[in-house]
C-alpha cells in the first residue's frame, strides 16, 4: 500500500491554514472534476484530492496524520506503507463495514482512520457545494414592433466567463440563433434554459434571459396593448369628413374621418393593436389627428382662404380668452 502525501496532492505547505487548504481544495476539485476536465485520469485525481481535504480540514484528522507522516514508517522497503503496530486512531472506533466505499477513499485513508461514513458524507456534502450552478446571464434584445407582432428569429452575441481546464476562469464569445415568439411586449423576459455560464464542478448551466425591448418606430408609438399612431390629414378633411388610409401592424386599413374634426380628437381602430401570444388579449390602434396645412400655397388657394375667412367671420377659437 502506498503512503499517500496529501500535502502534496493538494499542492500545499504542511504548514497551511485552513482557508490556504480550502481555496488549493476548490480549485483542484474544479480541475480535475470528471464532468468538465481533460485532464488523463480526471477522476481518480478528483478523488485523491477529496480525500486529501477531508483528512486536512479536520484538525484531529490532521494531526493523527501529520504524526504518521513525520514518524517516516511509509519509507519501507519497497515503498510500501503500513501504520505501527500499536497504531490506533481516535476515528476508528466508528469504522463499519456498511460503510466502507471504495470508490471515494482509498485504503490508505482506511488503514489509518478506519471507513468512517460520516467523515465520507461530509466530503461528498462539500464535493456537491463546489458543483455550483452557471451564472444566469441577462441580454435585452431590440426589436421591431412589426418582429413583435409576428415574430422572428434573431441572432445574438454573448461574452461568458467559463472554466478552463485548469480550473481558471476565461472570456468567451457565444453567438446563438433565438428564436422570438410572435405576442412578445416590452419589458417581457423570455428564458432560454442552460444557455447562461457554465456550471462549476459539474453544476448546471445557467440560463439565458432576454428581456424584451421595442426600437424607436418611425410612425408608431406604444401604449401597453395599444398603438399610437398620430395622423396628419388636411384641413378641408378635417372639415368636410373623409375616408383616409391609415397604416397598420396589420397593413393598410379605411379609416373615416368626422366632418369638423380638430387636431387632437382620437379615433379608435378595434383590434389593431398587439396580441398577446396565444391571441387572448388584443389591443387597439388609437389614431390622434393632426390637422395639417401646406407650407406653400398659391394665389388661388389663398383667395379661397379669404373667401372662408369672411364665410366664417363668426367664429372664434379664442373666445374663452376673451372672459
Amino acid at each position: 500500500m502506498e503512503f499517500k502525501d496529501y500535502y502534496k496532492i493538494l499542492a500545499i505547505d504542511e504548514k497551511a491554514n485552513a482557508s490556504v487548504i480550502k481555496a488549493s481544495y476548490r480549485k483542484l476539485a474544479r480541475k480535475y472534476h470528471p464532468d468538465v476536465s481533460k485532464e488523463e485520469n480526471a477522476e481518480a485525481q478528483f478523488k485523491e484530492v477529496g480525500e486529501a481535504y477531508a483528512v486536512l480540514k479536520d484538525p484531529e484528522k490532521r494531526a493523527e496524520y501529520d504524526l504518521l507522516r513525520a514518524q517516516g514508517t511509509y519509507r519501507s522497503a519497497g515503498g510500501s506503507y503500513q501504520p505501527p503496530p500499536d497504531w490506533q486512531s481516535s476515528h476508528a472506533g466508528n469504522r463499519t463495514h456498511s460503510q466502507r466505499t471504495d470508490e471515494n477513499f482509498s485504503d490508505f485513508f482506511d488503514s489509518i482512520f478506519g471507513a468512517h461514513g460520516s467523515d465520507f458524507r461530509q466530503a461528498e456534502d462539500f464535493q456537491r457545494s463546489t458543483n455550483r450552478r452557471g451564472r444566469d446571464l441577462h441580454y435585452k434584445i431590440a426589436l421591431f414592433l412589426e418582429e413583435a407582432f409576428v415574430g422572428c428569429q434573431r441572432q445574438i452575441a454573448l461574452r461568458v466567463s467559463e472554466p478552463d481546464q485548469n480550473g481558471s476562469i476565461k472570456q468567451r464569445d457565444k453567438t446563438l440563433n433565438v428564436k422570438i415568439p410572435a405576442g412578445v411586449t416590452e419589458g417581457q423576459h423570455i428564458r432560454l434554459t442552460g444557455q447562461g455560464e457554465l456550471g462549476i464542478g459539474g453544476g448546471k448551466a445557467g440560463d439565458l434571459l432576454l428581456e424584451i425591448e421595442f426600437a424607436p418606430h418611425p410612425y408608431f408609438t406604444v401604449d401597453g396593448m395599444n398603438i399610437l399612431l398620430t395622423l396628419p390629414v388636411t384641413c378641408w378633411e378635417a372639415a368636410l369628413g373623409s375616408t383616409v388610409e391609415v397604416p397598420t401592424l396589420r397593413g393598410k386599413v379605411k379609416l373615416k374621418i368626422p366632418q369638423a374634426a380638430n387636431s387632437g380628437n382620437k379615433l379608435r381602430i378595434k383590434g389593431k393593436g398587439l396580441i398577446s401570444k396565444g391571441g387572448e388579449i388584443s389591443g387597439d390602434q388609437i389614431v390622434t389627428l393632426q390637422v395639417s396645412l401646406p407650407k406653400e400655397r398659391s394665389s388661388e388657394a389663398k383667395a379661397l382662404y379669404r373667401q372662408l375667412a369672411e364665410c366664417e367671420s363668426h367664429f372664434n377659437p379664442r373666445q374663452a380668452f376673451e372672459r
